[in-house]
């Protein structure tokens, strides 16, 4: 009962300083992070909606992604590493036939840090998590680094 009456109570603690952050953050801090949070979407949506525009706005041209995949239910990881050009073709055909995502595919952004010029975020997919580094390049923020995995069994 007292470890319930305490997870309770940290709960509680956790929600109110996260309320009271987001209202102490002023609406620039808050355009900056909408701001992350879109160019994650595009990203995410380039894929989903096969918009190989949504890279070209959200992706920096030098980006350097890599991940770890692993297919069914084997247990073995393949490192597969991924620039530009490699991105921007996938868009255009990853959900070419419009099976690759429905109404409960996960599309979940949490943005952890905006500073001036860099930002970090986590997408959550179809395809796995994605951990990402943006950098503000002529006032826009644009996916410059992306470590990803498959979904953890």
């Amino acid at each position: 009962m007292k470890r319930s009456a305490v997870v309770s109570t940290v709960l509680l603690l956790a929600a109110c300083v996260g309320v009271t952050i987001n209202a102490a953050m002023g609406d620039t801090e808050k355009s900056e992070v909408q701001a992350v949070e879109r160019a994650v979407l595009d990203y995410c949506e380039a894929f989903y909606e096969v918009k190989p525009e949504y890279v070209e706005r959200s992706v920096h041209r030098n980006v350097d992604k890599f991940g770890f995949w692993r297919q069914g239910d084997s247990t073995d990881y393949h490192r597969i590493p991924m620039n530009y050009e490699q991105l921007h073709e996938l868009a255009k055909v990853w959900n070419a036939k419009g099976d690759q995502v429905n109404a409960d595919t996960p599309k979940k952004v949490e943005v952890f840090d905006v500073l001036d010029k860099t930002a970090s975020a986590k997408l959550t997919a179809q395809w796995g998590i994605d951990y990402m580094l943006l950098v503000k390049y002529e006032g826009k923020w644009m996916i410059e680094r992306v470590v990803w995995q498959s979904h953890p069994k």
